[in-house]
């Protein structure tokens, strides 16, 4: 067992499945003390906690909408185990149809930007300060994505909500780095959640290999453990000069 991140307590929103599971999988392998599962998906959260042990998992339903759930998510984290040192905002949506500008649903675009924008505010937020609070050095990290990166023939109000997670990424991390808070991104291609499935509307093996095309490197298959070894190395110390970068995992699909 890796000690990466040993004695560390983690919030990871989301983690009920899809990348936020894998990541939740892979602290608890890197020696993690406790893990926070922050998610709406109860059932599934708690499936993941007795599967690794409550001795290092635990559960929390918090919607990332609601800012006061965040806070008191927080809150609890750190009168619980006296600490926080990690949170990885991950909870996110997709968007529900592929919306040009000309077709763009504003109410839609609302319901988008109140998770993946606005959540993540929020979870950013509460946890630096409670982590200036108690004088940790901490790591912050947020799920963007490639398309942060790009603009878009659809999808119009997805591409906007993670270009928006990298201006909250860039902003939070100059701001906090005088209190030694390290802030960054993540940016995945598609990797086969549960949320892609829906989307496309097929298995999760079939789903990635419709956007494999796409890759510049080829043989391998990006899933979400690939994102997850991303979001351990930016958590623990092996990145402890690094802040305000998205690190980009995508088979070089921003090469093209």
């Amino acid at each position: 067992m890796s000690n990466k991140l040993e004695g560390k307590v983690a919030i990871i929103t989301g983690g009920a499945s899809g990348i936020g599971e894998a990541t939740v999988r892979q602290f608890a392998v890197h020696g993690t003390r406790m893990i926070v599962i922050a998610d709406i998906q109860d059932e599934l959260g708690q499936k993941v906690v007795e599967s690794i042990g409550s001795n290092q998992c635990s559960y929390v339903h918090c919607d990332v909408t609601d800012e006061e759930q965040v806070k008191s998510l927080v809150q609890s984290t750190v009168q619980t185990h006296g600490r926080l040192d990690i949170m990885f905002s991950n909870a996110g949506t997709f968007s529900t149809s592929a919306q040009t500008v000309i077709e763009l649903d504003l109410a839609g675009l609302d319901r988008l930007y109140a998770v993946n924008v606005r959540g993540m505010a929020a979870c950013v937020k509460h946890a630096a300060r409670a982590m200036v609070e108690l004088n940790i050095r901490g790591s912050i990290i947020c799920t963007a994505s490639t398309c942060a990166s790009t603009g878009g023939d659809g999808i119009t109000d997805y591409h906007m909500s993670k270009h928006a997670v990298l201006g909250l990424v860039r902003s939070a991390s100059k701001q906090l780095g005088v209190h030694g808070i390290r802030v960054n991104s993540v940016s995945p291609f598609v990797v086969g959640t549960p949320l892609l499935c829906r989307y496309v509307g097929k298995e999760a093996e079939e789903a990635v290999q419709l956007f494999e095309p796409m890759t510049s490197l080829k043989g391998v298959v990006l899933k979400a453990k690939h994102i997850a070894d991303a979001v351990v190395f930016l958590a623990s110390v092996d990145s402890e000069l690094i802040t305000g970068h998205d690190l980009v995992v995508d088979a070089g699909v921003l090469l093209k």
